[in-house]
């Protein structure tokens, strides 16, 4: 649920109200006055798994800023209004890294659910001296059979593309990648 508290169309007190939608009942943050909707859909976010070429095909992951700890994951970040996925990617590998770009495939799209974001996963060539954005305060390479999977939409990603190479992905911490739940 989101923080908002009151409309921002006509500034009427919100609440969880329930109506018929989709097939069914719905619970979501409404306005009772005016019936707008927080509809609080996920937001899409890109990923790259960089394979710096330059540096033997090894894995480029980084540690953001703002995170407690040495983790290193996947470069990622929000596609822009008016840009399609792959040049959002581009865009986000440049400004984090300045590595230039030389091919980008989907891996796929995953769920991170904790954050409300939809992870669309690209593999990315690229090549060039790494220079960190300030939202970046280190990166490590790795090799594809030396590099550690998470348990979260991007390190789901990552362990993806590794198998697509014939790699068994490794897990931090002796974790195995739990089978998706059942319908």
């Amino acid at each position: 649920m989101s923080d908002f508290k009151f409309c921002p169309q006509c500034a009427g007190p919100l609440a969880m109200l329930e109506r018929e939608e989709d097939g069914g009942p719905k619970l979501r943050l409404r306005c009772a006055g005016c019936e707008w909707t927080h509809w609080n859909n996920p937001t899409p976010v890109l990923a790259a798994v960089i394979e710096k070429v330059d540096e033997g095909g090894k894995i480029l992951l980084a540690r953001n800023a703002a995170w407690p700890g040495r983790v290193f994951a996947l470069i990622t970040g929000f596609m822009e209004a008016g840009e399609t996925a792959p040049d959002g990617i581009a865009r986000e590998v440049f400004e984090e890294t300045a590595l230039q770009v030389e091919q980008i495939k989907l891996i796929g799209v995953y769920d991170f659910q904790r954050m409300n974001q939809l992870i669309i996963a690209y593999h990315v060539v690229a090549r060039g001296e790494v220079r960190l954005s300030p939202e970046l305060l280190e990166y490590k390479l790795f090799a594809p059979d030396e590099v550690l999977c998470w348990p979260a939409g991007t390190g789901y990603a990552l362990a993806d593309w590794l198998t697509e190479r014939g790699y068994t992905p490794k897990w931090r911490e002796a974790m195995v990648r739990p089978l998706p739940a059942a319908d």
